[in-house]
This record gives structure tokens, sequence and C-alpha cells, in this order.
């Protein structure tokens, strides 16, 4: 296999243009920019090209991106990168195309949903063109942030079917921490633990860039030593967040930018359950999708820049009033006063209640999309349980790795619970199929996941599946247990806000109505999926981020008010 200086892979960018004159700009384009760090090769004829790719695959060779114009004899481009597709599944593809030909748009949009394209790209119509090289970098950072082309910051020496070792490998991977995972029963994995003198220490082992090395570290001990805030720094806030999902996220950078001292808690990862989605294709602005965790992380760098704080690991436990502000508790002995709290701690997956299944998370079993585990599925059996769309983004990023990946659901189909555009690229998808009313009612395997059993809820037919991992996505239940007792919650537990406080038969304290999304507790607000009647989309929970800071500044021009 081809490497660059110091043994790393050098990728291929393959371009394929019938058209000779457009070839050669193409060709020079690409290797003018990036021949140092990519191998340039191209192709006048589809049929050479997948020849071409085929001897790739065989000789072990990385391909990083295609490129392909639509109008070609013998195959189109769209038909070029979906059986491109087949023989390199990670590669970005990107349909070539010229400015204004009106005739690319149908195919444009019949191959985006049905996942036979990444995107178009508009060939260069000046040079150098930029918008051209940026559609292109753009494809180049996926391809690497998916083959995992980090340098190790952090190594973690563990058990491989150990749940703390899976929990915390994904907490870092989810924070953009670029880990490594060492099984403690590999050579290179003792050598490591002989290196720094840690043979015999309780796993997992983490070591840090600087040398320092934790056994069995929490969360908050990990972030401590990275230099991650973990312990609240002012004496008083305007505004405490709980919670770094999209919802909490966006009330952190509405709050600071308007002048407010923001604190933003958060003890597991930024993003929360959005920032596990693999890709999401239908938030504004982003044609092409982003990760879920690229959003986070962009909304955190906002959020940072105005001058918000984040405080890391130690879980909110209790919230108080006093006549000083309202108070978060943390673990860890911490605690938080604020003027005001946006409560934005989203929700968790539901559990299967399968006991022999239960006792394998970590070893197979996944709450979650757990995207750091797809690259060890390459030629798997793989499952899905769940209906939504982050069952259905899940599914799709694991088959790009998996042999096949299985959807279960209980009702008879996914038109009510997915988004259309998923359904399609599903639909399209040829290791991807969706089995309705499913139960898993079983499961199991010599110390990690090996089978399941499912149960037909038509017939009562039960079976046995072989199966490399299962992903639980089946529905959320609100994280606010740590809230009983302090703000007005439906029977489900989701908190009530606004209106609805006294519409569900609830007590309000104040002579004022509740501000929008203002719990019962006065100056603590609720967003996002937490909250009661929320719809569970990204962009609604950023838009009620933004509302929960127009109420708490009316919150705290009422309190300056009768101060007076």
């Amino acid at each position: 296999m081809s490497a660059l200086p110091g043994g790393e892979v050098t990728p291929t960018i393959l371009v394929v243009d019938d058209d000779v004159a457009s070839l050669a700009v193409l060709s020079d384009e690409l290797r003018a920019r990036y021949g140092r760090d990519y191998r340039i090769l191209s192709d006048s004829s589809s049929t050479e090209a997948l020849k071409h790719l085929g001897a790739l695959a065989e000789a072990g060779e990385e391909v990083a991106l295609i490129l392909a114009d639509q109008w070609m004899p013998h195959m189109s481009g769209v038909e070029l990168l979906a059986a491109a597709h087949r023989i390199t599944r990670t590669a970005r593809r990107g349909l070539l195309i010229q400015w204004g030909d009106r005739s690319t748009a149908g195919p444009i949009l019949r191959a985006a949903a049905l996942g036979h394209i990444d995107y178009y790209v508009p060939k260069p119509v000046y040079l150098p063109d930029e918008r051209f090289h940026r559609t292109v970098t753009e494809f180049l950072d996926e391809w690497w942030r998916l083959r995992g082309r980090w340098l190790e910051v952090v190594r973690v020496v563990g058990e491989e079917r150990s749940a703390r070792s899976h929990e915390i490998r994904d907490v870092l991977h989810r924070n953009a921490l670029p880990v490594g995972f060492y099984s403690a029963d590999s050579t290179q994995g003792q050598a490591i633990l002989q290196e720094v003198g840690a043979v015999g220490a309780q796993l997992p082992v983490v070591i840090l860039f600087n040398g320092r090395v934790l056994a069995n570290p929490t969360n908050s001990e990990v972030a401590e030593a990275l230099g991650v805030t973990v312990h609240p720094g002012a004496l008083i806030y305007d505004v405490a967040v709980v919670g770094a999902g999209p919802a909490g996220l966006a009330a952190g950078v509405y709050a600071a930018s308007e002048g407010l001292q923001v604190a933003v808690v958060e003890h597991e990862a930024l993003g929360g359950q959005a920032g596990t989605s693999s890709l999401i294709r239908n938030y504004l602005g982003f044609p092409r999708g982003i990760t879920g965790a690229e959003l986070a992380f962009r909304a955190f760098d906002q959020a940072w820049l105005f001058g918000a704080e984040l405080i890391y690991g130690n879980p909110a436990e209790a919230v108080t009033a006093d006549a000083g502000g309202r108070i978060v508790r943390l673990a860890g002995a911490s605690q938080i006063t604020a003027r005001t709290i946006v409560v934005a701690c989203g929700v968790s997956y539901r559990r299967l209640d399968v006991p022999a299944l239960e006792a394998l998370v970590g070893a197979g079993v996944v709450y979650g999309a757990a995207v750091a585990e797809a690259h060890a599925l390459a030629g798997q059996q793989v499952f899905v349980i769940g209906g939504g769309n982050s069952a259905g983004q899940a599914a799709m990023h694991l088959a790009r790795y998996a042999e096949r990946v299985t959807i279960l659901i209980r009702s008879d189909s996914l038109t009510q619970s997915m988004s259309d555009y998923l359904i399609r690229e599903i639909d399209a998808a040829r290791n991807v199929n969706v089995r309705p009313f499913i139960d898993v009612v079983g499961g199991g395997g010599d110390g990690r996941l090996e089978w399941l059993e499912l149960r037909d809820r038509r017939t009562g037919e039960a079976e046995t599946v072989s199966a490399a991992a299962v992903f639980v996505l089946i529905g959320a239940r609100p994280n606010t247990d740590w809230l009983e007792g302090v703000v007005a919650r439906d029977r489900w537990g989701y908190i009530l806000t606004g209106d609805d406080i006294t519409r569900h038969g609830a007590a309000w304290p104040d002579e004022r109505a509740p501000l929008p999304v203002e719990t019962s507790l006065p100056g603590v607000f609720a967003v996002g999926d937490v909250r009661h009647g929320s719809v569970k989309r990204v962009a609604s929970a950023v838009g009620e981020g933004s509302i929960a800071v127009r109420s708490v500044h009316d919150y705290l021009a009422l309190s300056t008010t009768r101060s007076q």
C-alpha cells in the first residue's frame, strides 16, 4: 500500500469524465492542490473507472474521493457512483456538473434522496476555483474523520468486553478527543502498561498525551487532567444552562452573545443525543448534511468565543432557590449559583428490559448510535432497534462498514416515525433491510453478543439470528428524576412550562403569568427534548434555546423592578 513519508497511507482521488479537455483541467487542478498528500488518478470511461476501483480494492489501496461527470456514454455519473459505493463504501462521492446545466437537477435530486451521491460538485469555471476546492476539501475532511485519522491524544488500555471501557471510549470520541484503544490482553496493550508503569492497575487505564496515567478514572477526573473546567468559577452567574445538547448550546450562545455571564454544565458529551448522529441532513443551512458532533462543536465554539464557560464532568443532582438566586448542586460537592437556570438535560434512550442483553452492554449491545464502534464491524451482521431518525441515521452510517444492517421495528413500517429522506435512503441501500413487527426477547454469547432471539409480534414465532452488535434507539425517557418535587412534570417525567403548568393542574406561585418555557419554579426554564410538548428536532431545540434567553431577560428585568 502506498504511503506518505512517515508511514501514513496515501489515499486516492479518482476523477472520471469522458470529455478529455475537462478531464485534463480537473486532473491538473486536483494534482496542483492535493498531489502532495493524495494520489490523483483519472479515467475517461465509467467502465474503466470501475475496473480501476476494483484493482485498488484488491490491492488494499484506500480511495478517499470519487468525482464523476453526470453525462457519460454507457453509464451516467450517478450510476457509476452508485456502483462504486459497492466497491469502496467509505469513499466520498461527488457528481460533477456544469454551472447552469438544468438537465442535471433531476438526477441530482433523485441520487441525493437515494444516497447514491454525497453531493454535487460544480466544475471549475476559472483557475484556481476556490469554490470547487472548498467542496473537495470538505469531502476529504469527512473521509479522514470517518477513517479516524488523528494522532492519539488519549490511549485507553482495557478489557474489550467491559462496559466501562466502552463508555470511556465513547465519551472521549463524542468529545472529539482522538483516542486509541488497546486490549489489555494484547501484546501491544501489555507493552503500553509496562511502558507507563501501570501493570496490575485497575482497568481501564487512561494515558494522556502529557504522560499522565489514570487508573479507572471518572469522566470528570479525565476532564480535569486534560485541563477542562470541572468546578464553577464565578460567584454568581446570570444563567446556568444544564445540558450541552442543541437546546442548551443555543441558550449558551444567545445568552453569552447578549452580555450575560453564562455557565454551561455537561456531564457526558457535547451535543446530547444529536451529537451521536452520524449525519443530520435536514438541518437548515447544511444541504450536504453535518454530523451531530461537528454541529455541537461549532455551537460550543460560538458560545466559548462569546464568553460562556463550560463546566464538565459532574452531573446536576438538585436545584434549590433562595433570595440570592437559584442553586444547581453538582455531584462532587460543588454547586453553581445563578440568577436563572435553563434546564436542557435532554432524554436518554429507553432500555430493552432484556436481562441477558443488559449484561452485554458495552460488549456488542450499545444504547445510542455510538459512531466510534462502526469501524470494528466491517463484514459483520449488525442490528438497529428503533424506527426514528436517530435509528435511521445510525443504520446508514453502519452500512458503510457492516456486511448487513437490519432495522428491527415493532410497528408495520417506518413512515410514521422517520423522515422521508431517510426512508428512501434505507430503501435504496443494498445492505440495509427493515423487519417489521419484531420484538427482541433474548440474546447472548461468550462474553460478547453473538446472537439475538427475535419474536414475530403477529405469530409469536421465535428465531435466533447471528449478531455482532445491536444498537438500541427505542424512544426516550426524560432525564428529570433529579428535579422531582422541584418543578412540575407530566406523568412521563417531561417538564411542564408556560401555560401547560396550570393546564395540567400544577401550581404556579406568582401573580404574573409564567413566561415562555418557564417552569413552575420562577426563574427556571426548560428547553429541548426534556420539555413537555417539545418537537423532537434539532432545529426546534435551537429555537427553544433562543426563546429561553428572551424569557431570561424578561425575568431579570421583572426581578430588578420588584427589588426597587
